[in-house]
């Protein structure tokens, strides 16, 4: 299988601390990536390199077999789909849904002089049906709740069929019907064969859907474990990232921790 990402010895370094501090890590074609870790194990950093939106420090970094600081970055970054709440911040409240989605083709957040395609809008209303935001598509994303916004980024990632798709704690805030609706998407995108790598970034164990491959924790920049999930994902490595004793329980794919009595 290709390799879509590939870290070798990578580090970021700011105002001489280590954000991120020789990482080695190869995504795959096929494999599905869940990222846990506590608050400020250098998630989002990682994630930011791996988009082509931050460079590291030292070490070398390739993407979709370009390596970072040696290739045209606006050229790589259409090939990457991604999904975060810095996304949802530079999409104009006033644009419709569809419009937010349709808009990923030229990479910017806000419709202008644009020429789109009848297959580029053919396109879009597809994504909006299979992510089930059909009904919204007039709408305007400013009047979105939170899980439709997360939605509607996810479909926006989508549009350009991206080589890598990449997930930055894509059911963080939603309540708990919002949270299971969204897995169940996810779940099922996963499993097509159409669907690129998937690197998701998560807090908790139980936001991970099914279908994830993969784990890589991150502790104070550093890796605490990195392979297939069912051996990596453990309470023992949990304990070491988030420094209290966890417990893990798994049940039918889907996992919960908590503190250990």
């Amino acid at each position: 299988m290709a390799e879509v990402v590939k870290f070798e010895d990578v580090r970021v370094i700011r105002s001489g601390r280590p954000i991120l501090d020789g990482i080695n890590w190869t995504v795959d074609e096929r494999d599905r990536w869940v990222i846990l870790g506590p608050n400020g194990a250098g998630k989002s950093t990682l994630l930011g390199i791996a988009s082509a939106a931050l460079h590291p420090t030292s070490g070398t970094a390739t993407i979709l077999e370009e390596p970072l600081g040696r290739t045209d970055v606006f050229e790589l970054r259409p090939r990457i789909g991604i999904a975060s709440s810095a996304m949802a911040k530079r999409i104009p409240d006033n644009e419709t849904v569809l419009n937010s989605v349709l808009t990923a083709s030229y990479a910017v957040t806000g419709r202008w002089n644009e020429e789109y395609d009848e297959i580029d809008l053919e396109q879009a209303q597809t994504i909006l049906s299979e992510w089930h935001l059909e009904a919204f598509a007039e709408r305007t994303f400013g009047t979105l709740s939170d899980g439709e916004r997360k939605r509607a980024l996810i479909a926006r990632a989508v549009m350009t069929d991206p080589e890598i798709l990449l997930l930055d704690e894509p059911s963080a805030s939603l309540d708990l019907g919002a949270r299971e609706n969204l897995l169940a998407s996810l779940t099922e995108y996963a499993a097509s064969d159409f669907a690129p790598a998937i690197v998701m970034v998560t807090h908790h164990v139980e936001e991970i859907p099914l279908g994830i491959t993969h784990a890589l924790l991150l502790k104070d920049g550093k890796t605490v474990a990195a392979g297939p999930l069912e051996s990596t994902l453990t309470a023992e490595n949990l304990t070491r990232t988030f420094g209290i004793q966890l417990t893990l329980d798994q049940h039918d794919g889907r996992y919960a921790a908590r503190a250990a009595n």
